[in-house]
């Protein structure tokens, strides 16, 4: 079985997001049925009908999140010695020669990455031309655009 890696961040917060639906949100819709169920006749009960639906999809983010991390080799970050190279976990900054922009990016796994909060998926072009480099470094990343030529500004494992 493959394992597919995931940070020690990323874990935790699916971790907490499984409890929650465990100890909170189950509970919660397992009593919303029975009270609807106590209003009567189920066949035209608008409110037994959704609490059955939002059940199911409690219960499908339940089973994603359970083989999410079963599947995941958890990477702390924090305990690599990478010796200043890019690695899986690694935040960078990077500098658009071209546009003077700086960007900070988190390198982590398909489950996590997330454009809006600059986490960029391992196997992501911008990462896959970022690993195994380091600060000084010039990249090149193969955009639609065409070819953008980046300079890592800084790498940390936190």
């Amino acid at each position: 079985m493959n394992k597919h890696p995931m940070t020690k961040e990323g874990a935790d917060a699916l971790q907490s997001e499984l409890n929650r639906l465990k100890k909170e949100e189950r509970p919660r819709i397992t009593e919303a049925i029975a009270e609807a169920r106590e209003h009567g006749d189920l066949k035209e009960n608008a409110e037994y009908h959704a609490a059955r639906e939002q059940q199911g999809l409690i219960e499908a983010r339940i089973k994603q999140i359970e083989s999410i991390l079963s599947h995941a080799q958890v990477i702390d970050v924090t305990k690599l010695n990478a010796n200043g190279k890019v690695v899986f976990g690694a935040t960078v900054t990077i500098l658009n020669i071209d546009t003077d922009e700086e960007v900070t990016y988190k390198i982590v796994g398909n489950d996590e990455a997330d454009i809006k909060h600059f986490k960029v998926s391992v196997n992501s072009p911008i990462a896959r031309a970022l690993i195994g480099k380091e600060e000084g470094d010039e990249i090149v990343v193969e955009a639609p655009s065409g070819n953008i030529d980046y300079e890592i500004l800084s790498v940390e494992y936190r």
